[in-house]
């Protein structure tokens, strides 16, 4: 798809332009994304394996749920939307908990410049991980891993190919968020 966003700039402020997808990884320009990571009370992170079409880190394990905000578009109607389009969950407003606004500014050689603010939330997953329904171009499979084998994974994610590498400190602070919440 290739959809209409707003463009930022480098604080994250509206400009009051829009540009579609396509442009804003070809010029590199600003933009919001949101991030919905889920949790259950018995301390399981829900993880999503990046579709395989993907042009970007294809099959890694990643967030929960994540997605571009439309133009127009409140950055939590933009995540209630990701959430329904990408496992089939509704949620409201109240669901989330944000927890920051995190830069990623990154160039791939495919050309495409990612220049993203990631507005990330955490909310607590209520239903059964069986009535979660994948949108296949986005996500290959979903899994609940535990906090323990979540962190064990990511320490050794330079060497074992299952998260983005790179991201690794995102993840913590993810991570610590969540355990925040349970404990």
């Amino acid at each position: 798809m290739n959809e209409l966003i707003d463009i930022v700039d480098k604080k994250g402020l509206p400009t009051g332009q829009t540009a579609l997808k396509s442009e804003i990884h070809s010029k590199g320009h600003y933009h919001n994304t949101v991030h919905i990571w889920f949790y259950t009370t018995d301390g399981e992170i829900l993880l999503a394996q990046r579709g395989a079409s993907k042009l970007i880190y294809p099959l890694l394990w990643d967030v929960s749920v994540a997605g571009h905000i439309n133009a127009g578009e409140t950055l939590k109607k933009g995540a209630i939307r990701e959430v329904k389009e990408e496992i089939g969950l509704k949620i409201s407003k109240k669901d989330l908990d944000k927890i920051g606004v995190f830069e990623c500014f990154k160039t791939y050689p495919n050309g495409i410049i990612d220049n993203e603010f990631h507005h990330t939330y955490i909310t607590q997953l209520d239903l059964s991980f069986s009535s979660l329904i994948l949108q296949e171009e986005e996500v290959e499979a979903l899994k609940l891993v535990s906090m323990f084998d979540f962190f064990e994974l990511l320490e050794n994610s330079a060497t074992n190919g299952h998260f983005i590498a790179c991201n690794s400190d995102y993840y913590n602070i993810v991570a610590e968020a969540i355990l925040k919440k349970i404990t």
